[in-house]
């Protein structure tokens, strides 16, 4: 696959592979916990056909309370989620690296949350709108060739990905809303 690669983040052309590779999670964290979750879907660059992306499997998943998820962490844990902070408040967090590399995240939001969650429609509106998909995917492709830290990664895409959740949003009747979630 071609892509851009530096020492610690890269972005590689689309894989079909994502969708199942994410299916096969999301049944994985079902039968670890039955009745945990709401939902699950599968969300990100990688939820995109034809966007390239980090090989990162990103899934978000819906519970009636955050506090839910306590009685589960060790099942989670089986499955390879591990809690993880990153400033992100509204949410529990799992990063689950297979080989010791970062190969899926796991973002648990509460219920009340879910249909107005910037990553789902994000990846909704990029999906019917295929000239904004490849257009993040060129600031991605330039950022990475640019030698950007991977910690940087997310705020420096954050100007596009501000425009084009306000743009999907709108589409469908909400606010804008302030993509950086971390505080």
């Amino acid at each position: 696959m071609a892509g851009s690669i530096d020492a610690n983040l890269h972005i590689l052309d689309y894989d079909p592979d994502w969708p199942r590779q994410a299916a096969e999670a999301i049944d994985a964290l079902d039968a670890a916990a039955p009745g945990l979750f709401a939902a699950i879907e599968h969300i990100g660059s990688t939820a995109v056909p034809g966007l390239a992306a980090k090989p990162v499997i990103d899934l978000m998943a819906a519970v009636s309370e955050l506090d839910q998820v306590e009685p589960h962490l060790k099942a989670l844990a089986g499955n390879g989620f591990r809690p993880h902070r990153n400033g992100m408040v509204d949410r529990r967090l799992f990063v689950r690296a297979d080989g010791g590399v970062r190969s899926h995240i796991l973002h648990v939001v509460d219920s009340a949350s879910w249909p107005t969650r910037n990553q789902r429609i994000l990846r909704d509106y990029l999906r019917n709108h295929p000239a904004d998909a490849d257009r993040y995917a060129r600031l991605k492709r330039a950022v990475v060739a640019a030698g950007t830290a991977p910690g940087e990664y997310a705020r420096v895409k954050t100007a596009l990905v501000q425009e084009l959740t306000d743009r999907a949003r709108a589409e469908v009747g909400l606010p804008p809303l302030s993509v950086w979630e971390k505080r």
